[in-house]
């Protein structure tokens, strides 16, 4: 079949040759130049534009009817307000679209050349500049007006009572987490994400574990930069030529003080005992001296003992200065670590403790219909953008920044299962940004239930920490009371 389709075309090709050069002889043998169009040339030409109008709409109507609009019902509340603002925006669309067109394809059929005709030249019109530039103003207005209380009715306030959820986003990974009974999201901090804790949820335990994960990584590269063979060379060299110079120095200065005291104790009158005197100031300072001069050596031992172990490293300076620059990002990164601090919720609910009952769910998640959802977005890494499009619901999720979108969910899965006629529909959490190599495999299923049924599966979802002497299934032991003071000081 392949090759019969193929066989067509390059016939067609062949004959569309073919064709030219019957034309081209048939120009010939006329006496005319190709360059030279007939008036009946341009006559067929402007009949040619109205057929093309006719079927170009024909097929553009045929098209829009066959395919339908947006392929399924908004399941939202909003989403009703989002197609009456789509089609608002369509039907200026469309009617621009085909008065624009029609007059375009009028007017060549119409004022085609003609060799007893000349074209009206307009400079300026100042009627003509103020109907396109009124017009497109009134109805541009218009549309942003629609807009945004649209928008507005999206992104206000939730209800008191609007179950919130909150979206996770990193390449190329969704997370859902819901609150507690407590109904507050525990506090995030990313420099506490850990395999364990993907969200950054700040617990005591938390922040011990990742000062301890800091504290090994700044001890191995201190370490790494402390036995570098270079800079340890170049030290003990400073440290035996100081030893070396002191040496030297003391054994002068030691005599010279023994002189000047001797010729201070000859030359005195007034009867006091400046020799006692002078031999406890010679004592002290040599006493300093010999002190010094055991810092010294024991450094230097330090030194031969460092240069024959096994940890000795060899690096380029670029690469000390790479080492350095590490550590330094990593005592900003402890510094961060220990910033984070206690403070409570309204009603003296603690934020070490309001993330402990969070339930955190892969794969789906689930909404009750019926209730007002407000949902939280977060990003880890780059900006992604959350869309649900059967909700009509889109919002960017930023690093650093939380956004919002509030919805009511209409339609359960299995309604619209029954509306499409199709058992495997499932509404579909996607990435609407280009956010990487997997951003085609960034989604995740949003089952949309009863009541009964969300509390349910709500029930059944694992809480972030279980508080000691609960029979649920312990996903992290939870700390007690004492240790959580004993980090908070330690903090």
């Amino acid at each position: 079949m392949k090759l019969l389709i193929l066989l067509v075309v390059v016939l067609g090709l062949v004959a569309a040759v073919q064709l030219s050069k019957v034309y081209q002889l048939s120009i010939s043998l006329r006496g005319k130049r190709e360059e030279d169009i007939s008036e009946a040339d341009n006559r067929l030409n402007g009949g040619a534009f109205l057929a093309f109008m006719a079927v170009f709409y024909a097929s553009f109507i045929y098209l829009l009817v066959y395919y339908g609009s947006y392929g399924t019902p908004p399941a939202t509340e909003h989403g009703v307000a989002v197609d009456q603002l789509m089609n608002f925006n369509m039907a200026i669309i469309f009617t621009v679209f085909f008065i624009v067109n029609t007059l375009l394809f009028w007017f060549a059929a119409k004022y085609y050349y003609r060799a007893d005709r000349k074209a009206r030249f307009f400079a300026h019109d100042n009627r003509l500049e103020l109907v396109w530039t009124v017009v497109p103003s009134i109805v541009l207005a218009v549309i942003i007006a629609f807009g945004l209380r649209t928008w507005n009715q999206m992104t206000g306030d939730a209800a008191d009572d609007a179950l919130r959820v909150e979206l996770y986003s990193k390449q190329f990974d969704w997370t859902a987490r819901y609150p507690g009974n407590d109904g507050e999201f525990g506090l995030a901090n990313y420099n506490l994400i850990t395999p364990m804790n993907a969200l950054g949820i700040v617990t005591a335990d938390g922040i011990a574990e990742a000062l301890e994960e800091i504290e090994g990584k700044i001890a191995k590269v201190e370490q790494e930069i402390s036995y570098e063979k270079g800079h340890l060379l170049a030290e003990r060299e400073a440290l035996v030529a100081k030893l070396a110079g002191d040496d030297h120095g003391h054994g002068g200065h030691g005599h010279d003080d023994h002189g000047d005291h001797g010729n201070d104790d000859h030359a005195d009158h007034d009867g006091h005992d400046h020799d006692g005197h002078g031999h406890d100031d010679h004592a002290d300072h040599g006493h300093d001296d010999g002190a010094l001069k055991a810092v010294l050596e024991a450094r230097i031992h330090e030194i031969d003992e460092m240069l024959a172990s096994d940890k000795v490293t060899i690096l380029t300076d670029a690469a000390y200065e790479a080492k350095e620059d590490k550590l330094y990002r990593l005592q900003r990164h402890r510094q961060r670590i220990q910033e984070i601090r206690e403070f409570d919720f309204d009603g003296n609910l603690s934020a070490w403790e309001a993330g402990m009952d969070d339930r955190i769910v892969k794969g789906e998640f689930h909404l009750p219909v019926g209730q007002e959802v407000e949902f939280v977005f977060r990003s880890r890494d780059v900006i992604h953008s959350a869309y649900m499009p059967a909700f009509r619901a889109q919002m960017n999720t930023v690093p650093g920044v939380p956004t919002r979108f509030k919805m009511t969910p209409t339609i359960t899965t299995d309604s619209m299962r029954t509306v499409l006629n199709d058992p495997e529909f499932d509404y579909v959490l996607l990435c609407n940004k280009v956010c990487g190599a997997a951003h085609f495999n960034m989604q995740m299923k949003v089952i949309v239930e009863t009541e009964e049924q969300y509390a349910a599966w709500l029930a059944e979802q694992d809480e972030f920490l279980v508080k000691e002497g609960s029979d649920e299934p312990e996903m992290e032991q939870a700390v007690t009371t004492e240790e959580s003071t004993n980090v908070t000081a330690s903090l």
